[in-house]
This record gives C-alpha cells, structure tokens and sequence, in this order.
C-alpha cells in the first residue's frame, strides 16, 4: 500500500469548474486545499467508522489522504479504493487492477467512498496482525500511526511519521472528540448522505446535479458545505436522497 509517497510536496494542481459565470472560470488547487478538501467531504464518514469500529477518525482520513493521493489517485477516482488494500483470497467484490509492489496487481473496487471506509474499518479489525492496536486509546494516533507501520500496512519506513504530520498539520485529532461533532442533526445527514455518491463530470453544476436527482440546490450546497458555488472536476458530492 502507500500508493503516494510525495503527496504534501507535489505541485501538481487540478482545473475547477463554478456556475456563478456561465463562462466556468478556472480555479487552481494547492495540494493544501485539495487535502483541506478530502477532509470536507470524508470528516462525516470518518466519524461514523469511529463511533461503529472505534478507529480513530484522525488515523483513518490521514490514511486516506496518504493511500489516495487526496483522493486524485487512480484506485481513488477509477475504483473508489481509498486506502490502497488489495483483494486478497477472501475478497468476492469486483476488481480493479493497478502497478504497485509488483505490476498489475488486483485491488479492492467498491461501489462509493463510504463502502471504502466501511472495508477499511473491517479489514483492521478482523486481522489478527492489526488486534494490537484496539488495545490502543484512541486519542493516541502517534501509536496508532506506529502499530500500523510496525504490523505491516505500508512498506513506506516513514508511513507512521506521514500520517503523524498530516494529522498535526491539519488537526485532525478534532474529529476524535466523542462529542465536540456528534450533534444528532449532523449525524442523521451524514447517514442519509451515504446513499449515493455523484462524481462531477465536465459540464456539471449544482443547479444541473439538484435538478437530476430531484434535490434542492440549497439542500445539495448545505451537506457538502460548497463555498461559492464552486465544484471540482471529479469531486465526489453527496446526494441528500432520504431513505
């Protein structure tokens, strides 16, 4: 796993696309805003795999962060495979194929992001390798960063000190607070939120999205927490469809 290694140094940047001109003017992302933007759209997810699978929520978006490239890597985009696991003899799901430790080799591909967190979450706790680490507290991400690493999740030496920095840097440990974001509001549109997930394509805007799914446009901008009216090429927004 650790797909990508220089994550937090590459320039690379990404064109955006906004409804407020009908001209779609360009907006560049640093690699700061792309993370501040993973953060935005996984934070709820994380929260939830927290409160079900006790994982902290710091480690678990630092890890996707890191094993996805911010959510721009191919298993991210092409298989919605957030944190680089490979299928494995159990694995009956459909496959993606991608060069790794060795060429070609076959990784997990799940239907949305959701379902990707949800496997991770599972994959951690019901390998006797990663048992250690739910004797950990969960406001310890430092020795949950170095578990990980030590049990093998990355053949990166440096892994736990990635995912150290990330959390520090961006802190994340604010998302492991039992209470400080668990109103019971923001939790029932998180759950409703993982219905269905809609990948921006080229020529999308929000008034275009509400109208295809039947949502308010105000609803859709409110659960993505949408700034300007500013949507990204390949951005995952989440659809308030209720169940």
């Amino acid at each position: 796993m650790n797909l990508n290694k220089n994550i937090l140094d590459n320039p690379k940047k990404e064109k955006v696309h906004s409804e407020k001109k009908m001209s779609n003017p360009i907006k560049i992302l640093s690699n700061k805003e792309k993370i501040q933007l993973y953060i935005t759209q996984y934070s709820s997810i994380a929260k939830d795999e927290m409160r079900a699978h006790k994982i902290p929520a710091s480690i678990t978006l630092a890890q996707g962060i890191l094993e996805s490239g911010m959510g721009h890597g191919r298993l991210a985009k092409e298989g919605n495979n957030h944190f680089g696991i490979k299928c494995h003899e159990e694995w009956k799901g459909k496959q993606i194929y991608h060069d790794d430790d060795k060429k070609g080799e076959c990784f997990r591909l799940y239907k949305n992001a959701a379902a990707s967190y949800r496997d991770h979450s599972l994959f951690l706790k019901n390998r006797i390798r990663y048992s250690h680490l739910f004797k950990i507290k969960s406001s310890n991400y430092k020795g949950w960063a170095e578990g990980l690493k030590n049990a093998g999740y990355a053949t990166d030496p440096n892994y736990a000190e990635k995912l150290i920095s990330l959390i520090e840097r961006f802190e994340l440990t604010r998302f492991d607070s039992k209470m400080a974001n668990n109103n019971t509001e923001n939790y029932s549109v998180s759950k409703q939120m993982h219905n269905f997930i809609h990948i921006v394509k080229k020529g999308d805007t929000l008034y275009s999205i509400s109208k295809q799914y039947g949502v308010s446009l105000d609803n859709l901008v409110r659960v993505n927490r949408i700034k300007d009216q500013i949507i990204f090429l390949d951005q995952e927004l989440k659809i308030p469809i209720k169940n």
